[in-house]
């Protein structure tokens, strides 16, 4: 497949694309409002420095040690950050307020782009780990903007999948100005799928970067006492269908043990957190939801955490993690933010999103895979009766992040390098 075809399929696809956001909107209204953005019609984005595509919370999430830097170094440096769903847009919000611009990213269509970039205007565009757009990266290079693949990722099931395409993939690879990926097998897979490998750096994870504020932990204080401060705690971070019904197989073994133990779960999704609530009461389960009126009751089985941007803190309150997508073939997510809350961190077999970060913490006895419910349950019975397991492992997790943390100040000397070889940053510092 070459471009052209790429363009034309997509152009055949973009009623239903915007029939399936019109579809989901019945649910989650946010997805129905703003569609002029994703067309680049409506009003105009605004003039930036910098474009930073996020696609979701994770990526917005991420994002935010290299944006709080380009801030601090310039207060009055125009950022516009762009995401695809609501979800990233309400993070991108609260994380930033108005020192960075938002807006929803234009389809990958060619004329759109073309509209898109004829209003910001960008030195440089900054896109967050996995997203990869061939017509945006084309109309890129024909006005000059580097674009750069920052915390670069991609799993081998990703990877089979672009090789299927190999022209466009190739062509598309080698328009990055730069690739600075989380590791090595990352950076190998892609000069393996056509990338320059001159433009490819290996930095690590920007995610060891981030460092949870003060009022991260007074807050979680505060949960905690909402939860009960003698409870066992577990959290169920970012959970998938079809992984909530296993999550309640496991906390109904571990309450035969442990009566007064909590499930926090936290679905990944917020339109999902109503279906969850449902199956929680169907299983028979007592609950209490973050945003409900019972939000004091210490005595329910299960916690819901209906809310967004409150996951650091739930696992700064938990007593140990279960990462979620990893017991059903979603991939994982990252466990960074759990280990850095000194928690010891449990996941499923499936963690190909998040392979290198998790072995670290696998081989450094942060945390344990487990293949089941019956062995969830077994490893949560086993963390909650000893606290002097969960403070090792804990601590175990904590030195990972603290000797991995760096990768910030190597991609923005990288960035630096890309938006003016000859040293002078005029425009951006």
């Amino acid at each position: 497949m070459n471009l052209a075809l790429y363009s034309l399929l997509l152009r055949l696809i973009l009623p239903l694309a915007l029939a399936r956001l019109f579809w989901r909107g019945l649910k989650t209204p946010a997805y129905r409002r703003r569609v002029a953005e994703r067309l680049a019609w409506g009003a105009p984005a605004p003039v930036a420095d910098i474009w930073l595509h996020a696609v979701s919370v994770g990526e917005a999430q991420a994002a935010e040690p290299l944006i709080r830097r380009w801030l601090k170094r310039d207060p009055a440096r125009r950022i516009l950050v762009t995401t695809t769903t609501p979800t990233g847009a309400a993070r991108v919000r609260e994380l930033f307020g108005a020192s960075v611009e938002h807006r929803y990213t234009p389809f990958d269509l060619p004329g759109l782009l073309e509209r898109f970039l004829d209003q910001i205007r960008p030195a440089l565009v900054v896109v967050m780990e996995t997203e990869i757009w061939p017509n945006t990266l084309a109309a890129c290079e024909r006005r000059a903007i580097p674009v750069v693949l920052a915390n670069a990722r991609l799993s081998e099931r990703s990877a089979r999948g672009y090789a299927r395409l190999p022209g466009l993939t190739r062509e598309t690879l080698r328009r990055f100005a730069l690739i600075a990926a989380q590791a090595d097998a990352d950076a190998r897979r892609f000069v393996d799928l056509g990338a320059d490998p001159g433009r490819v750096r290996v930095t690590g994870s920007i995610k060891f970067d981030l460092r949870q504020p003060a009022s991260q932990l007074e807050k979680a204080e505060a949960i905690r006492r909402i939860w009960g401060p003698q409870r066992p705690v577990w959290v169920a971070a970012s959970t998938h269908e079809g992984e909530e019904v296993r999550l309640l197989k496991a906390h109904r073994r571990l309450l035969e043990r442990m009566p007064e133990a909590l499930l926090v779960l936290v679905p990944r999704h917020p339109e999902r957190f109503d279906r969850v609530a449902s199956l929680v009461v169907r299983e028979g389960f007592s609950l209490t939801r973050r945003t409900g009126e019972t939000d004091g009751d210490s005595g329910a089985s299960v916690f819901l955490g209906d809310t967004m941007g409150e996951l650091p803190a739930f696992l700064a309150a938990g007593d140990a993690a279960f990462i979620g997508g990893s017991l059903v073939p979603t991939g994982g997510h990252n466990p960074l933010e759990a280990a850095a809350a000194g928690v010891p961190v449990a996941v499923g077999p499936y963690t190909f999103n998040f392979a290198a970060m998790t072995a670290m913490l696998l081989d450094e006895g942060a945390a344990a895979r487990v293949a089941d419910a019956e062995q969830l349950a077994e490893r949560m019975l086993t963390w909650l009766e000893d606290a002097t397991l969960r403070a090792r492992m804990g601590a175990r997790g904590l030195a990972v992040v603290e000797r991995n943390r760096g990768a910030l100040d190597r991609l923005v000397v990288l960035i630096d390098g890309v938006l003016d070889p000859g040293g002078r940053l005029e425009r951006l510092i």
